[in-house]
């Protein structure tokens, strides 16, 4: 559909803070086969954004694009492509990781990477969703097969993650505990948690007990910490591919799984998620969203670790 033949695209050279992002241009992409383009809208930032500027990380070394959640419009479609045509809203998450390059006007991605956007959100709130609400149904509903009635621990509550998984939980007929500071307790009330710790004021270790999952997105002394608030036969899921022996034998002496994820791209996932919305059961929180050239400004907010919600980079006005 588009007769531009160059796009714009924030990519960094080196390693470093958030100063290193700038803008670039480069080719557009033509879709392969099984492919679609989409004119990107809104991508979200995700903790592995900031943490892959600043580290080695999977993907290696730069120059690199980063971004995997996209909101947008189909623009071209590959061979074999039958499930969208040009002009659908589409919504999803990039290959991850070394699908990365939502920060710029064009992707191109496997049509099973992405799903219908829900009629109900615009592109910003879509752009929010799919690495974060992935992340969360993937642990919780293909890992931990959550039933209703069962108890539910989340750290971090209150973020990008965290958040959804609140919702998902509940959706599922979960009890959700989530640990975050007070400030934050009647947001996450809102969305329907139905116990909080505050962890700078209490041992959540000791306040909880009896839980049946947690989903942590901190690990380290948490996840060694949250051994002792699960009931055997629970299992602990962590987000971070850090080993843990310290947290693995405790947990393999109480009975406790642990099954360490990393989100994947999944079709049926994203569908899953869009229902959620159309249902009014999932929404997700925006708290601030900046334009393509503020995207150094964005990273910057998300370094400081205090969002609730999730930061969007709007792409197309």
């Amino acid at each position: 559909m588009t007769e531009r033949t160059t796009m714009r695209a924030i990519s960094q050279d080196v390693l470093g803070g958030p100063e290193v992002l700038h803008e670039t241009t480069t080719e557009i992409p033509a879709p392969g086969i099984s492919e679609i383009r989409v004119r990107v809208h809104a991508a979200g930032l995700n903790p592995t954004d900031w943490k892959h500027r600043a580290q080695r990380l999977f993907l290696g070394d730069p120059p690199y694009v980063l971004g995997w959640d996209v909101s947008g419009v189909v623009d071209a479609v590959g061979f074999g492509v039958t499930l969208f045509a040009p002009g659908d809203r589409v919504f999803g998450m990039l290959p991850y990781p070394h699908g990365a390059g939502a920060f710029a006007e064009y992707v191109t991605a496997p049509t099973r990477a992405f799903a219908h956007a829900p009629s109900g959100l615009s592109h910003t709130e879509a752009g929010a969703l799919p690495l974060a609400a992935l992340t969360a149904w993937q642990a919780l509903v293909d890992t931990a097969r959550l039933q209703s009635g069962q108890r539910v621990l989340v750290h971090a509550a209150a973020g990008g993650v965290g958040h959804l998984a609140v919702q998902i939980a509940k959706a599922r007929g979960a009890h959700v505990i989530g640990t975050a500071s007070a400030g934050k307790h009647a947001f996450l009330k809102d969305l329907g948690a139905d116990e909080l710790v505050d962890y700078r004021e209490v041992d959540f270790a000791e306040a909880v007990s009896e839980v049946d999952v947690v989903l942590d997105p901190i690990c380290g002394e948490y996840g060694r910490r949250s051994v002792s608030t699960l009931r055997p036969g629970g299992v602990l899921i962590p987000l971070l591919p850090v080993p843990d022996e310290e947290r693995d034998a405790a947990a393999a002496t109480r009975g406790i799984r642990v099954a360490p994820m990393l989100v994947e791209a999944d079709h049926g996932g994203m569908a899953a998620i869009a229902e959620l919305v159309e249902q009014g059961r999932l929404r997700p929180h925006v708290s601030e969203v900046f334009p393509l050239s503020g995207i150094a400004e964005a990273h910057r907010r998300g370094d400081e670790g205090h969002t609730s919600g999730k930061i969007v980079v709007r792409i197309l006005d």
